[in-house]
């Protein structure tokens, strides 16, 4: 959606903008292409290789870019480093990426089969691997069913615990297996270990507790008219922006039964997006994984 991205971000010449999800740099390059010929770009991400692969792309623009491995919840210390406190705008795209997924060798996806590992930032010592093989069976339950929303969590776990007391799960292909044994494959369409990989995802990489911090800290950095905006991909992530995004335009928090205002707070945003911005069709034809997007902005005042 970079379209989408450079349009509600207002892009302008001489602008300094933050891409807090750098990945392959594809938002960063619209971003410095919509700024030109000033426009400046601080490009965040803990993925090693991304940095690699987004350094390439955006070596023409040397000078203009400043990339960072590093993590987006701690965008104001970044900002500090480089003499800043205010930006004119931020995209972050949420949850793994296209890049991550294809590379099958980093442990993310069942398409191929790999050594379980799902780490974003390799520097973490904490891998899926850990997880499944370590975790206590109600660990494993609270996770799949809070983090992949999996409503047969229980027998899930149970079955990864009972699995793992053989040889130990090792492999992408070896978890899928062991869920697919349990649960069997139904009339859906996709694989019943999706929801678990989603959830050992998040676990691994603290997702969530990420986004609530970059967006809490993030709104604290943006320059009045600033805009801030973010792209999910499943109803976890949608719905803590959603809510927190609806919290920076609401201001007060007093319950509804007090008549006049104690807490003191005033809004700190305005929404931009009153409802969810999709992907347009054209866009999900040609990149299927786009049909989950979701985007959601906001401009500071």
């Amino acid at each position: 959606m970079a379209d989408e991205v450079v349009s509600y971000l207002a892009c302008r010449p001489g602008g300094i903008y933050v891409d807090l999800t750098l990945g392959g740099g594809g938002h960063t390059l619209s971003i410095l292409k919509a700024t030109g010929p000033d426009g400046r770009v601080i490009g965040l991400d803990v993925d090693g290789d991304a940095i690699e692969e987004a350094t390439a792309l955006l070596e023409p623009f040397t000078g203009r870019v400043v990339i960072m491995r590093e993590n987006f919840k701690d965008i104001k210390r970044l900002l500090g480093h480089e003499g800043l406190d205010k930006v004119d705008g931020m995209v972050l795209d949420v949850g793994v990426s296209s890049y991550q997924l294809e590379r099958g060798e980093r442990g993310f996806s069942f398409m191929r089969d790999a050594r379980l590992d799902m780490r974003m930032d390799r520097r973490n010592p904490t891998s899926a691997f850990e997880l499944v093989n370590g975790l206590k069976e109600k660990e494993l339950e609270r996770i799949i069913l809070l983090y992949g929303e999996e409503k047969r969590a229980r027998k899930i776990a149970r079955a990864i615990v009972e699995a793992r007391k053989k040889e130990g799960i090792s492999t992408t292909g070896e978890l899928a297996q062991v869920v697919a044994g349990c649960v069997g494959r139904g009339y859906s369409k996709t694989h019943p270990a999706t929801r678990v990989f989603q959830a050992l995802r998040i676990a691994v990489n603290n997702e969530l507790e990420n986004l609530k911090t970059g967006l809490e800290e993030g709104i604290d950095v943006l320059r009045t008219g600033g805009r801030m905006v973010v792209i999910s991909f499943h109803s976890l992530e949608d719905r803590i922006v959603k809510e927190t995004f609806r919290s920076f335009s609401r201001g007060c928090v007093c319950p509804s039964d007090i008549p006049q205002c104690v807490c003191g707070l005033t809004p700190k945003a305005k929404l931009l997006t009153k409802k969810v911005v999709f992907p347009a069709r054209e866009e999900v034809r040609s990149n299927p994984r786009a049909r989950s997007a979701r985007l959601r902005a906001i401009e500071r005042i």
